[in-house]
């Protein structure tokens, strides 16, 4: 199978979850909704923003080493410039999984992120979105999911 395949299976197989880029403005915001998608399916979530204390009423941490439980694995909707700032608080907590949001545009990927994570012993999905694979998946992330794999953007197939 698939690397990367295997890494999706593993990561939604985690249970205790750090969404990277939550917002305070949760009506607009994609890290919230996939968020509130972990939170509902019954994953131990944890909001990760450094400038906000509450987020969906949960408390909001403003790095990973600052969540005092363990976090198996990272999702990050960050702006692409501070996604290697998340993928080495990743090194630091020994955080060994992390998921770059990507979808139509780059979202939250770096180039140097794949590199980063392989010299550091961190599973890496580079793209795509949880949404498409936790609990029920709507109808327009079972299109989207789909027009990412016509288009070579995702190359692995769940």
């Amino acid at each position: 199978m698939n690397p990367i395949n295997e890494r999706i299976k593993k990561f939604i197989s985690l249970k205790n979850i750090a969404v990277a880029g939550v917002s305070r403005n949760p009506a607009t915001e994609t890290g919230n909704i996939i968020y509130k998608k972990f939170k509902d399916n019954g994953y131990n979530v944890f909001a990760v923003n450094p400038n906000a204390v509450e987020i969906e009423g949960d408390k909001c941490y403003p790095n990973l080493k600052s969540i005092p439980s363990p976090v198996d694995g990272v999702f990050i909707n960050t702006s692409p410039s501070v996604t290697m700032s998340v993928l080495k608080d990743c090194k630091e907590a020994g955080i060994k999984y992390a998921w770059i949001h990507s979808s139509i545009g780059n979202g939250s990927y770096n180039n140097e992120a794949e590199k980063f994570c392989e010299e550091n012993g961190i599973e890496l999905i580079p793209r795509g979105c949880p949404m498409m694979y936790v609990g029920k998946v709507d109808f327009p992330h079972k299109c989207l999911k789909g027009v990412l794999k016509l288009t070579g953007r995702l190359p692995f197939g769940l």
